[in-house]
């Protein structure tokens, strides 16, 4: 199996900044598609809460650690972003790392 790190940040919105979190958020995640270590990211909203969304992101990143380094902390075009997410979100977000069990390819 690949040498990445895959994990899923859950978000609870707030219902007045729905649009604006989605606008927020997209501008990051189509920023950072352009990163030599992206591989892939799922943008989700849950289909029975339209305040709930889920991200599902796989880097080549040697660890979470170095992602927050490399990625989180440091790349312009996150730091509005995440100057702003605490006023948009009603609880934290809550970021889950995955391990491989298995993968499969078609």
């Amino acid at each position: 199996m690949s040498k990445s790190i895959a994990f899923t940040v859950q978000f609870t919105v707030k219902p007045d900044y729905v649009e604006k979190f989605k606008e927020s958020l997209l501008y990051v995640l189509d920023s950072m598609a352009v990163e030599d270590t992206f591989v892939s990211c799922y943008f989700h909203t849950h289909p029975d809460d339209s305040t709930k969304f889920t991200v599902y992101e796989i880097w080549n990143e040697p660890s979470m650690d170095a992602f927050f380094e490399n990625q989180l902390k440091v790349k312009e075009y996150r730091k509005e972003y995440e100057e702003n997410i605490p006023e948009m979100l009603e609880s934290d977000r809550i970021i889950t790392v995955l391990e491989p069990v298995k993968e499969w390819h078609k």
